[in-house]
């Protein structure tokens, strides 16, 4: 009896070993589970995060970026207008070179040069023309315009066009800057490192920035240069045809003392030219003059023995 009762008792507690085993493997295992699902939740939560700093990063980029092109156009709007000018203009003029001498001081007083000058003289009727090519400052623009045409007789053509430039002007400068920054941060790398290949590949870099910071430049000064200048084409023709006035009794008088001279011209030349052909063909006509002397002679004497013949 005491046997199996100790039998008994040694079943239910090995029993109740095995029992406490399977609790403590769940329990582990439901650990694991929890620690897996916690660490996968935080992974996510990670993730999450480095998406949306991504986002907040972007959306400040882009409204950093808004902002400076906001400035730009800003700027443009608060800015005086980049503009280049340019003119053509054909006239008519009494008096070649004292319109061009007047035109000349004009282009002096208002701060301008002139790039180009030439001048034709007509054989046929006399009369001079000629192209001035001038850049004027543009705050003169207009009045050297107004000048010319009241110093001519008559305006043939004017033509007067303009580019807006300012927003290349503005666009310019934001790069020239942004390139300026970028060489002084080269620059830095230059002073800080001491590696030969770093040095020669931050070199390469710093070569480039510099080349595109001078070809900004060189299109900044040209666009200011334009606009600082307008070009003014300017054709002179003189015509000289008036003849009323005292000016045309001038006019007048000089076309007769003219066409006076052409008459005598035409006379001594036909009488120069008769005296030529007179003296240089002489032995001809001595030889044409004896001969017809001689068929005179002959024809004479001839009629004259036809009538004795019919008297007798």
């Amino acid at each position: 009896m005491n046997k199996r009762y100790s039998l008994v008792l040694i079943l239910c507690f090995v029993m109740l070993l095995a029992a406490c085993s399977n609790g403590s493997q769940e329990s582990a295992d439901t650990s694991m589970e929890m620690s897996s699902s916690d660490t996968e939740n935080s992974q996510e939560s990670k993730t999450l995060s480095d998406e949306m700093a991504e986002g907040n990063a972007g959306g400040e980029a882009e409204e950093q970026q808004a902002e400076n092109s906001g400035a730009a156009v800003e700027k443009a709007d608060q800015m005086v207008r980049k503009v280049i000018y340019h003119a053509n203009l054909r006239i008519e003029v009494k008096d070649y070179q004292q319109t061009v001498d007047n035109i000349q001081s004009q282009i002096t007083e208002a701060g301008g040069y002139i790039v180009e000058a030439s001048t034709y003289q007509n054989p046929q009727d006399d009369l001079t023309s000629g192209h001035i090519t001038a850049r004027v400052p543009q705050e003169q623009f207009r009045p050297f315009l107004d000048f010319v045409e009241k110093g001519s007789s008559k305006v043939l053509e004017n033509n007067i066009s303009g580019q807006d430039v300012t927003e290349e002007y503005i666009d310019l400068q934001s790069r020239l800057e942004s390139k300026q920054a970028v060489e002084k941060r080269l620059m830095a790398f230059m002073e800080e490192t001491n590696k030969t290949e770093d040095l020669l590949k931050i070199s390469e870099d710093l070569a480039g920035v510099q080349e595109e910071i001078e070809t900004i430049t060189g299109r900044i000064n040209y666009l200011e240069n334009k606009t600082d200048l307008a070009t003014v084409n300017i054709d002179i023709q003189e015509n000289d045809l008036t003849i009323s006035g005292s000016s045309g009794d001038t006019t007048t008088w000089q076309k007769t003392k003219e066409q006076f001279v052409k008459s005598v011209d035409l006379l001594l030349s036909f009488f120069s030219g008769f005296v030529v052909f007179l003296i240089g063909n002489l032995p001809i006509l001595l030889l044409l003059a004896v001969l017809a002397f001689l068929g005179i002679f002959i024809t004479r004497k001839a009629i004259k023995k036809t009538k004795d013949i019919e008297k007798d």
